[in-house]
């Protein structure tokens, strides 16, 4: 099952939900405020490793907050 991520409009708060994908648009309360929540679009990261074993994301540099191409020289 998928992980949805939700914004509160009321008190800010995120939160993820786990749900089946039949489920994906249905009613999702704020676990803090119990107000109805916004679906978030969200990202994923998928990194690889090259034959010396370096780490680094496919399709793109690395992590949002650097700007090195690959996470070993940032430490993530």
């Amino acid at each position: 099952m998928p992980i949805y991520e939700y914004n509160c409009p009321k008190c800010k708060s995120s939160f993820e939900l786990l749900r089946s994908m039949n489920e994906s648009n249905a009613e999702a309360r704020c676990p803090v405020c119990n107000t109805p929540s916004n679906k978030a679009l969200s990202r994923f990261a998928c990194y690889t490793k090259d034959n010396s074993g370096v780490s680094s994301s496919v399709g793109g540099s690395g992590c949002s907050g650097c700007s090195a191409s690959n996470c070993g020289s940032c430490g993530h």
